[in-house]
This record gives structure tokens, sequence and C-alpha cells, in this order.
């Protein structure tokens, strides 16, 4: 009721305020329904302008007016400016608004909340953040700010996306951007619903967009992400400097002849540790054991710590300072372990990646920043072997979740060259399990089960290994175990050496393995991997359905059946082909032994969003030959 009485007062207030003419700029009444139909917050304007002053600094000033609908969408309501060595704030403004555009506080100085913005691990960072949080809790209301910072940092151009968030709508927003005559920009249009508009005014270039009416975007399951999806310009530069070092974005190739300049005489080593790798390695015939030993000596050797200090976000430490001091960066180690491998006549690559799990899409035809971390690259007769050497317990070779199946800019002599690292299909992310049951009468039984984590599959376990102690990977597995019942007694889990593999062995208590009824035992063979859920039914799908995860699962399960016991129903065979992957199932009697073999493989691809039902289609196949049941009888004397 209360609720029913508040919209109607908005309602009326808003015909009010229109019959009268004089409706305040900022008020939430004023809003256009197709904007807050879905919507926490609204961007009412937001006003970018980035003016490059030369190669080596520029200014960032933003207007931004937002109406916080709901709890959900405080966060709109925030601000946070970051800054560090290279970049400065010039001033914050801001000023707090009600339902009717009415204004109720200004920012004061202590409403500015400085916080360190450094990452967890960072040993040494001027990374900080300025940080606004209007503690108002009555919706709708309306924040307006104003900032501007000045950067030296001008490897860095802006990337633009006005819609920041999901479940948030824009009324106006526009970017602009001013270059001095002579310097080119470099841009990248993303879902732009107008194109740049530029002209030449005075002794500046100027590029211009903007967008209006922006309804919200919300990502969907299997799809693609978010930032894919809405309107996304990314600037970058053509001749920019960073403190003293000039570079060039015109092509890949430039920007590696940058970094060459960083890195340039930082592999220098002690003699000692020359001497001590040349020792390791002096009875070693073939480069990739030469390889492994370098790379196991460095993980020996060092640990990691995140170092962000000016450029030193983008240069690496000297290779000395890594030896004596025992730790790095992504930069620093992967410079260090080059420097070993020089050492016994390997050359490798440092190589700039994108790091993380999202894995978002390189957009190869627009040379810029798009990389975050750093790895090295050591080709090979044979192959070519990617070394991530922030990890001390990484297999030398394997990229996982975290760099693989994505582009890596190589620095080499002539310059950057990008370059795919492995990717993977489902026969490398594996998971090979045998469950021997035995079963009673009562339903009840116990069960050995062994089990292969190889690739992807094998990550969170051997995480688990080196981060949990005994007890809390007990507590861990409980979590990862699907049995409608069960009590682990014992359990062991094992790294193998030299490969990404974990081999996982339990023992369990199984006391409702199968339903009892009356004569009958009712079993799902399918122990510990069905498939209970599958996507939501969306015959208006919006968006590409997106298969990132390739693997390949087969689950033997062994179920000895209890004296007195006969199959009673057995299901067929179930065989399910499609593009997205495959099924198969069935179910053997052999003697006493009830045998039960899944194999199920799924592939990555990209699919257009007419195709999502025939995929949400393929997983209720299985979903449903997951659930499957054998009936066992007792026989009758």
């Amino acid at each position: 009721m209360q609720k029913r009485f508040i919209l109607l007062l908005l309602s009326v207030l808003a015909s009010v305020s229109a019959w009268a003419g004089d409706a305040p700029t900022y008020s939430a009444l004023t809003i256009n329904s197709a904007l807050t139909k879905g919507a926490n917050a609204v961007i009412r304007l937001e006003e970018t302008v980035y003016t490059v002053s030369s190669a080596k600094s520029a200014t960032k000033k933003v207007r931004q007016i937002v109406t916080v609908l709901n709890e959900d969408g405080r966060g709109y309501g925030n601000l946070v400016v970051y800054y560090d060595k290279l970049k400065k704030v010039d001033f914050i403004k801001g000023t707090l608004y009600d339902m009717l555009g009415k204004k109720v506080g200004g920012l004061k100085g202590s409403d500015i909340k400085d916080y360190s913005a450094n990452g967890e691990g960072t040993l040494y960072g001027d990374n900080r953040a300025k940080v606004i949080e209007w503690a108002n809790h009555t919706y709708p209301y309306t924040v307006e700010f104003e900032y501007q910072t000045t950067s030296s940092n001008m490897l860095l151009y802006p990337i633009w996306q006005p819609l920041s968030g999901e479940k948030l709508s824009v009324e106006q927003a526009s970017f602009q951007v001013n270059m001095p005559a002579g310097m080119g920009l470099r841009y990248h249009e993303q879902l732009m619903p107008e194109k740049m508009k530029s002209s030449q005014e005075g002794n500046q270039q100027v590029y211009r967009w903007q967008v209006k009416g922006l309804t919200p975007v919300e990502t969907e399951v299997y799809g693609p992400e978010f930032s894919e999806i809405v309107p996304q310009v990314r600037t970058a530069p053509s001749a920019f400097e960073v403190e003293g070092y000039a570079g060039s974005l015109d092509s890949w190739e430039s920007m590696g002849n940058w970094l060459n300049k960083l890195n340039a005489g930082r592999e220098q080593l002690p003699e000692a540790t020359k001497q001590q790798v040349l020792a390791l390695t002096k009875n070693l015939t073939t480069p990739e054991e030469k390889i492994k030993a370098v790379y196991q000596f460095m993980q020996n050797k060092t640990r990691y710590v995140s170092i962000q200090l000016g450029i030193g976000g983008f240069q690496p430490f000297e290779a000395s300072m890594v030896d004596t001091k025992g730790y790095g960066d992504c930069k620093a180690l992967s410079n260090y372990t080059k420097a070993l491998l020089e050492v016994v006549g390997i050359p490798s690559r440092y190589a700039i990646i994108y790091g993380g799990d999202d894995n978002p899409a390189m957009i190869k035809e627009f040379p810029s920043q798009q990389f975050n971390h750093v790895v090295l690259c050591v080709p090979t007769a044979k192959d070519t072997v990617w070394l991530e050497c922030t990890n001390q317990l990484a297999d030398a070779g394997y990229t996982g979740s975290f760099t693989g199946d994505r582009y890596s800019l190589l620095v080499t002599p002539e310059g950057g060259k990008l370059v795919p690292t492995p990717r993977f299909n489902a026969q490398d992310n594996t998971q090979l399990r045998t469950v021997k049951v035995k079963l009673n009468a009562q339903g009840g039984g116990v069960g050995e089960v062994l089990t292969q984590f190889a690739g992807r599959q094998h990550e969170d376990r051997n995480e688990a290994i080196h981060q949990l102690d005994p007890d809390k990977q007990l507590k861990w597995l409980y979590k990862q175990i699907e049995i409608p019942a069960f009590e682990i007694k014992s359990f062991s889990l094992e790294k193998v050496k030299g490969k990404p593999q974990v081999n996982e062995k339990l023992q369990l208590d199984l006391p409702k393995v199968a339903s009892v009824s009356g004569r009958r035992l009712f079993i799902t063979p399918n122990l510990m991997n069905r498939r209970t859920t599958v996507p939501p039914s969306l015959e208006n799908r919006k968006h590409d359905v997106v298969l990132s995860y390739p693997y390949h699962d087969v689950d033997t399960v062994e179920y000895e059946i209890p004296a007195g016991y006969k199959p009673e129903s057995v299901p067929q065979p179930v065989k399910i082909a499609s593009v997205y992957g495959e099924y198969q199932a069935q179910v053997q009697i052999k003697g006493n032994k009830l045998v039960y073999v899944r194999q199920m493989t799924m592939h990555k691809g990209r699919f257009q969003a007419s195709k999502y039902m025939e995929f949400v289609n393929f997983l209720k196949q299985v979903s449903k030959a997951d659930q499957q049941q054998v009936v066992l009888a007792a026989e009758t004397t």
C-alpha cells in the first residue's frame, strides 16, 4: 500500500511540475519512463573532455549528473578518481539534490576519502584513489560531480564507455578529444549509434562523439562480456612520451620498439649466478631440459610481489636487483628469467599479455595498450614454451586459464609482434574418473573414487593443495562434491610433477546411494557428475552464445549389486551429438556388477543468438539422461 501511494504521489508531482512549466533540471520526475524501466540509476548528463597539450601531457575534465533511483543503484552515485605519480587530481566538485532537484548539500573536503589503490601483494606502489560515497538513503536523489586530472602517462588515452554497468541508462553523454594541430588521434568505435564528428577549431583538431537515450543493457547467460555489447570508443596516440621515453603506437612493431627502450641494459646478472646456472645445466642435452631447469631455479629463488611506481608500471627492475632481493613483479621476474636463459644460450622473448579469466577479445587492428601482465616466450625447434614467471607452482609451458588462448605482444629486437598463446581444446581439459561402489540392500554403500584432473580442470585443486591445510582441503572438497548424501572417510590430492595434472583419491560413505521401495532399489548410476540445471529458455535472445571453456569428462561407475538382487529396468544407451558438444552414456550388467560409463565433451565456440534454444535443448537432453535410473529387484523365492 505504501509503495502504491508513493508512486501515485510521484505521478501527481510530475503532473503538477509539468503543468507549472518550471520542472527543475535535476528533478527525477522529468526522466522518461523508458529510461527508468529496468534501471537502478540514470546518467542525466555526462561530458568528458580530453585535451592533449603535447606528446608529454594531457588533461581530462568530466562533468557527470546521475539520478540514483534505488538502493541497488547507489554505487552509480559514488565517485572514484584514480591517480598516481604520473597523474594528479586538479580538483573535484560535487553537489547533492533531492527528488525534485533541490540542492540539499555540497561536497566538503571531509567527504573525499583517499585510499591506496594498489592490489593485494603490492610491495611498492603509488596507485591511489579519491573516493566520494554520499550517505543518502532517500530515493530517488541526484548527484553532480565535476573533476579534472592532468596526466603525463601518455601511453594511456581514455576509453569512453557511457554505459559503465548493468541496469544503468543514459539521457545524454558526450566525449570530446582536443588534439594539437599536427598530432593525429587514433580511435576505435564499437556499437556507436552516431559516428565521430571532427572539426578544426583554432589550433586544435576536435573530435566529438555523443549518445542519447541509451536504455539498460544486461548480459545474458553464456553471452559476451558486458564491455563487448555496449557503445564504446577507444582512443590512443600516435606519438607519445612517458618520463623521457618517446614512442609511437602506429603499429604493434613500434610499440615493441618502445618497450625495447625501456628494457635496454636491464639483463645484467652477477657472475656468481651465471656460474651457478651453467653448473646446473652442464649435463643437460636438450633445450627443453635446460628451459625447465632454469625455470625451476627461478621459481625456487624468487617470489612475486607487485611493484608499481611511475614508469615502473611498464619498466622492469634490473635482473641484478631481482637476483639480490629474491623478488619482483611480472616484468622483473620475466626479465630475470630471460637473462638466466641467455646465460645457457637460449634466446627468449619478453611478452606483454592480458592476464585474467575474463580474457577480453584483442582488437588486433588497433595497436594500443590492451595488456596488464608480462610472461616469457621461449621459441624452440620443437615447440614454443610459455613461462609464467610469477607463479612458483606453475609447470613450464602451461598457460592455462590466466594467459592461454589469447594474443600476446612479443618484444623482439625488430619490434613488437602479435602472436597467439596456446589454444586449448576439450582433450586438454579433462576429468577422468573411476568409481567403485559396494551397494547394500538397505540402499547404502561405500565408494572408492579415483579422479585425474588435467589442464584447466586441475587448476582449482592445484591451488587447494598449495594454499589450504588438510582440514581446509577437506571442507573445500565437501563443497565440490555433488552427491545427495555422503561422508568423506579419507582423501588425498597429489600434484603430478611436471604436468598440469592433479590426482584425487576419495573414500566415501554413501548412506543413501539408492532409494528403497519395498523389494526394489532405485539407483541413479551417474553418481558424481550430473547436470541438474540448464539455462533459461529465451525466445528473444539478443546476444551470441559464447562457449569459452572446452572440456572432456569420462566417468566410469561400477556398482557391486547386493546378493539376491537382479536388474529389473536398465536404461537404453544414450548418444547426443551437436555443434556444441557430444554426450553418451550407457549401463551394462557384468555378472554381479552394474557398470555405468558417461562421456561428455563440450567445445569452444561462438554461435548466433538464434541458435540459443538449440544449445538449451542440447543441455536439457544431457540433464535428462543424467537423471536416468536403474531398478534392482530382490529375487523372490
